[in-house]
């Protein structure tokens, strides 16, 4: 995995995040899945969203578990997109190309229209975020599992 070009434009820096840091990002991510279903009748543009923020949340764990975090705070969700396309690799191409157009659509809402967002595009977020935390989960699993043994 190489993180240089994100390195070299300033986008990320290295950060030791401890594992508390990570789990607790996880944490959030888990909330945000609650709290998504909780508001999926009421408001479909917020359900939307706060899937999203779950995902952002596990890509952030991501991050910080390999060691980096954003450099910016303006443009650092697409920052996040692009480490998780590195880290994850071309196995999860279409979950990283989904998870960069939901932070398109989520910026959208959130910023400039208003019932964006239908029914079933806001249940798909939610189906997507809870598979995207597992991927995250599995994937930090896994190499502390390799490292342990």
């Amino acid at each position: 995995m190489n993180y240089s070009k994100l390195l070299d434009k300033g986008l990320i820096h290295v950060y030791r995040g401890s594992n508390a840091q990570v789990e607790k990002c996880l944490q959030l991510a888990r909330r945000d899945i609650k709290t998504s279903r909780r508001i999926m009748a009421e408001d479909w543009d917020w359900a939307f969203s706060i899937a999203y923020n779950a995902i952002l949340q596990a890509g952030r764990a991501l991050m910080f578990y390999k060691g980096y975090r954003p450099t910016i705070s303006e443009g650092s969700h697409a920052v996040v997109v692009q480490f998780a396309e590195i880290t994850l690799g071309k196995n999860f191409e279409n979950e990283v190309n989904l998870f960069d157009k939901m932070r398109k659509k989520r910026h959208e809402v959130i910023y400039d229209v208003a019932g964006r967002i239908s029914e079933s595009e806001a249940r798909q977020a939610l189906e997507f975020a809870v598979k995207f935390i597992k991927i995250v989960g599995n994937y930090i699993e896994k190499k502390e599992k390799n490292s342990t043994e």
